[in-house]
């Protein structure tokens, strides 16, 4: 196994989500607070999952707050990191509780070139590395995970790749471009909901990145990433209980 990855195994009691643990896929720490139980359930609302990498985890905890008294919202209790970990991980992510909506996303690790002698964080490097999944694999790997979310019954969204900025150490720009369009394909195909994040990050001016280079985003980018995420999922909730949660 490459050294920068580990197997994840904790599970968290309280909910039947996969708990953390030392990661196997980088997350900043200012953004942590998304992988927390985000305020209490609430028996009589609907639920929501958030599954993904560290981008989902930053705008968590601003779509919780966006939708406290329309739906519990829960995330993974990783960085869910690329769509081999997303095979091999779903159904403990999934747990036994039934979902009325699940938004979910694969792509930034996917598209990542990683080698075992890099310095940089995550070992990226895209000059020495390999890609971690390639494009025909990452497409076959997304058909099996949505082939399984499917069976839930939620309504799912698909969230595209946010983008990769200039100067992003392991990720060459245009690749979440090539990857997003893959998915598309695979969405269209089930008639899965898009959420396009991807367009949205594209017009964020540059103070909303965190620094030059970084995939991750300040408060206020993400702030605005929870906005759009929050709005579709109650769009999704009224389509699936109509009246219930009005879209606004």
């Amino acid at each position: 196994m490459k050294k920068w990855m580990y197997w994840v195994a904790a599970c968290c009691a309280c909910s039947g989500l996969q708990a953390a643990s030392p990661g196997e896929f980088y997350t900043p720490e200012e953004d942590k607070k998304g992988l927390e139980q985000n305020g209490a359930v609430d028996p009589a609302l609907p639920k929501v999952l958030i599954i993904g990498d560290s981008i989902s985890i930053g705008y968590t905890p601003p779509v919780a707050k966006l939708l406290a008294g329309q739906a519990n919202v829960r995330r993974v209790k990783v960085n869910c990191g690329d769509t081999k970990k997303g095979v091999a991980e779903l159904d403990a992510w999934l747990g036994k509780d039934a979902w009325d909506v699940i938004h979910f996303n694969f792509g930034l690790h996917d598209l990542c070139y990683r080698h075992p002698d890099a310095k940089v964080q995550g070992n990226r490097d895209k000059v020495k590395g390999t890609i971690s999944v390639p494009l025909e694999d990452y497409a076959r790997n997304l058909e099996t995970i949505v082939q399984r979310l499917e069976k839930t019954g939620a309504v799912l969204i698909w969230a595209t790749t946010t983008s990769v900025p200039e100067g992003e150490a392991g990720r060459f720009v245009g690749d979440e471009v090539k990857y997003n369009a893959a998915a598309a394909k695979i969405m269209e195909k089930h008639g899965i909901r898009i959420n396009d994040l991807h367009a949205l990050t594209t017009s964020f001016k540059p103070e909303m990145a965190r620094t030059g280079g970084d995939v991750h985003y300040t408060k206020t980018g993400y702030e605005k990433l929870a906005a759009q995420v929050a709005q579709a999922m109650r769009e999704a909730l009224a389509s699936k209980k109509p009246g219930l949660v009005p879209p606004q």
